[in-house]
């Protein structure tokens, strides 16, 4: 891909990325898997990557991507295409939202965008799941139930989740807790 074309495909996504950096995963695996960019695989590595290395998920994924791609100018421009809509849109709701924030259309407007944020959310983090997990596709081939799920990954995230659930754990330390033991373990 061509610099060029590089980063107006990250200024859709950027455009596009209403909820966070996980909505932009969504968006990331559609216009790179899909496409044939970059395999399935590599992207879930990437946003493991991307995931652990501090800053926002979206911006770090757009970065990697670009560079892995491109080198040092396809980051980038890669980080860039995918900042600015979001840098226009603030910039033109804080010069006008305080007159527009009381109508009902801007209100209206507001809640669908969470709602739809909300399901872009829920849709990443199942694809994360999906490949990290569970391993459908090797449940169809085999067709035993042993395969539905990869048991040692589903235990950690049980656990963690319970924990979570429970002590309120810093992020930080259910990433590097899933680290370890994937290293170790997986």
């Amino acid at each position: 891909m061509t610099l060029a074309s590089l980063f107006f495909l990250f200024m859709y996504i950027g455009t596009f990325t209403i909820g966070g950096g996980l909505v932009a995963i969504s968006l990331m695996q559609q216009a790179l898997v899909n496409r044939g960019i970059i395999s399935a695989e590599r992207f879930y590595n990437m946003v493991a990557i991307s995931e652990s290395t501090p800053g926002p998920i979206g911006i770090n994924m757009a970065t990697y991507v670009g560079y892995e791609t491109a080198g040092v100018w396809g980051g980038i421009i890669t980080t860039v295409g995918t900042v600015l809509p979001s840098l226009v849109v603030i910039i033109l709701i804080a010069r006008y939202f305080t007159r527009f924030q009381e109508k009902p259309l801007v209100q209206a407007a507001f809640y669908g965008l969470r709602a739809g944020s909300t399901g872009l959310i829920a849709v990443a983090a199942w694809q994360v799941l999906n490949v990290s997990v569970f391993a459908f596709k090797a449940f169809s081939e085999s067709g035993r139930w042993q395969d539905v799920a990869s048991w040692p990954a589903l235990g950690l995230f049980a656990v963690l989740l319970a924990v979570n659930r429970r002590f309120d754990i810093h992020p930080l330390w259910i990433i590097l807790s899933g680290a370890v033991f994937g290293f170790f373990v997986l």
